[in-house]
């Protein structure tokens, strides 16, 4: 179990029987009254975001989580498919887990997916940068000098 003096960014919490990444955390200490942390979580299944307040008094369970490299292969429309390097082992992970971050996969992309300590995957986590190519742009409008004028890439 955890203290509320324990909690950081990115920390993953059992609350009301569901699993939840810290997004952001605020320690505050009134003028008159006792201490308490003001948070943002999210939940990892349904990706909706909640505020809460925890007494610093209050223990929370962290969630350990394991992380694993994979590789991504490709998206069959309803799941994604990663394989384990090591032992070729494949496995399909909901398109909800993945949320927005299908923009950046590209395939055989290797990744740190994220699992619980019963296997079940919470999420992934993208290498910090990731080379794309631009397939088509719109033209810069000549003439139009009286402000800044740009391409969009």
């Amino acid at each position: 179990m955890a203290t509320t003096s324990d909690i950081r960014n990115g920390m993953i919490i059992r609350f009301k029987d569901d699993l939840y990444e810290i997004i952001e955390f605020l320690h505050v200490k009134p003028g008159k009254g006792h201490a308490f942390v003001r948070t943002k979580l999210k939940n990892i299944k349904t990706g909706k975001v909640i505020d809460n307040t925890f007494r610093t008094s209050e223990k929370l369970e962290e969630v350990r989580v394991e992380k694993h490299k994979k590789e991504y292969l490709y998206f069959d429309g309803q799941f994604y498919v990663f394989m384990d390097s090591n032992t070729y082992e494949q496995m399909q992970v909901p398109a909800e887990i993945i949320g927005d971050l299908d923009k950046f996969l590209v395939e055989n992309m290797e990744v740190a997916m994220k699992l619980d300590p019963s296997g079940e995957v919470v999420g992934i986590e993208l290498p910090t940068t990731v080379i794309q190519e631009i397939v088509e742009c719109e033209p810069n409008v000549k003439g139009n000098s009286a402000s800044v004028s740009g391409k969009k890439a």
